[in-house]
């Protein structure tokens, strides 16, 4: 009887061990809420003081202070780290809030957020600055890019489209009224059109209107039909549609010097006209030319893209430019172009040029991570802005067919836009109980 409760006894603890080491593998959140979060919640408690101080992240106190701890409390004057103000567990991780004492900077921290990963435990260690003289410890338990789970709470709103995750377990959006334009860059099989798909997920349940010009005879945007206000598959049409946008953006400017605003959310709602997101898939369509009678027409292409990146945003007017490469070998007008595309999100690429090219600029530090993405980890990419602040973020895997679903389903929010009419894209009625024979025909407001 002894033997047989020992050998249950066994078998249990090794059953929980295992379903332990299970969940580290698919269930990460759930084996970082039981055992890791206490765990490195301990190890941070326990060591903070002297990790701190063998970082280097500790100054000496104050004449006041060092006078007081020797000739009051009687006790031997110590190097003071940061002050933790706060201790807060997420499901990803810590989130540590420290105030600095005079004599650090948040650099400091940063420069130390490698050996502070390895003393407690973590994946890793992401260092933001909240405020002035304030800094915030983002530590994830565990990789949060290798499956990514967009949280429940990341919904698009106000032009905010939440489109990725960051590797400290925060959303990455697309604040189209902070960064109104972007350029999203990366190799083949990078996983570019899966963030696009992200994008126009997000952008479907929103009034906004979204067009769309893809060269590649559509085969990437024709599936957002539905959705989609106007759509251009050749270059000529492309240069019509920019034409359109280009007076458009004219004529809301019009619309705001008589109402004596600067900006199109200045407006009374009733008067707002409803914004338009343009996305351009492979940039390089446009820009290049394969005899000497198309110059006029990307001498079109490349003037009326520049100026609504120089000015449409005051009109509401925002742009998504895509590529593979993106640079002065498009010639003349991309450097221009490139200058006006604040955000900048890139993927994997082939080679350093490519990199330092979107990236040299504004987050020079990040170029040669890109260049190292494993191919299979698709979706993974750097986000950067202007700023200098960058981030590493992967997007949720996305099928054609979820994207298509979405804007189906949100058909009816195309808006009435009298001047997008001639390049609104036909949809094909969908299949049902085989294929359709039903010819594609025009949507009608």
């Amino acid at each position: 009887m002894t033997d047989l409760s020992l050998w249950l006894e066994a078998s249990g603890a090794l059953a929980g061990a295992g379903g332990l080491g299970l969940a580290k593998v698919r269930a990460p959140r759930v084996y970082w809420s039981l055992v890791g979060l206490p765990a490195a919640w301990g190890r941070f408690t326990l060591s903070y003081r002297s990790t701190m101080d063998v970082c280097g992240l500790t100054v000496h106190p104050s004449g006041l202070r060092a006078f007081m701890v020797r000739n009051v409390a009687r006790r031997e004057v110590q190097p003071v780290p940061p002050k933790v103000r706060r201790v807060r567990a997420t499901s990803t991780g810590l989130r540590v809030t420290l105030r600095l004492p005079a004599g650090l900077e948040p650099m400091d921290v940063v420069a130390s957020s490698e050996r502070l990963r390895h003393a407690w435990g973590v994946h890793s260690v992401n260092v933001t600055e909240t405020k002035p003289g304030f800094v915030e410890l983002r530590m994830t338990g565990y990789d949060v890019l290798r499956r990514v789970r967009m949280p429940r709470k990341a919904r698009p709103r106000d032009m905010v489209v939440p489109v990725a995750l960051r590797e400290d377990g925060t959303v990455f959006v697309r604040d189209y009224r902070k960064v109104p334009m972007a350029l999203t860059v990366g190799a083949n099989q990078s996983g570019k059109s899966m963030f696009q798909r992200n994008l126009v997920k997000g952008l479907a349940p929103l009034p906004v209107a979204i067009a769309g010009i893809d060269c590649k005879r559509g085969v990437e945007q024709s599936a957002y039909a539905p959705r989609l206000s106007a759509l251009a598959t050749t270059p000529d049409d492309a240069a019509s549609l920019l034409d359109v946008l280009v007076a458009e953006m004219e004529s809301r400017f019009d619309l705001l010097s008589l109402h004596g605003v600067s900006d199109l959310w200045e407006l009374p709602e009733d008067l707002r006209p409803v914004p338009i997101v343009l996305l351009v898939d492979e940039i390089a369509e446009l820009f290049l030319i394969s005899s000497k009678k198309d110059e006029e027409r990307r001498e079109r292409l490349v003037t009326s893209l520049v100026r609504l990146a120089q000015m449409a945003r005051a009109a509401g007017i925002f742009l998504e430019i895509c590529g593979q490469r993106f640079g002065s070998e498009l010639g003349k007008g991309a450097t221009m172009l490139r200058a006006q595309l604040t955000g900048r999100v890139v993927h994997r690429v082939n080679d350093k040029q490519t990199a330092e090219m979107c990236l040299g600029d504004v987050a020079p530090e990040a170029v040669p991570l890109v260049t190292t993405f494993p191919p299979d980890k698709a979706g993974l990419a750097v986000a950067a802005d202007s700023s200098g602040g960058w981030s590493r973020i992967r997007t949720p895997m996305t099928t054609p067919a979820e994207a298509t679903a979405v804007c189906r389903e949100f058909a009816h929010l195309v808006p009435h836009l009298p001047a997008l009419d001639p390049f609104r894209p036909y949809v094909p009625e969908p299949a049902v109980d085989g294929p359709s024979l039903v010819k594609p025909v025009p949507v009608t407001d």
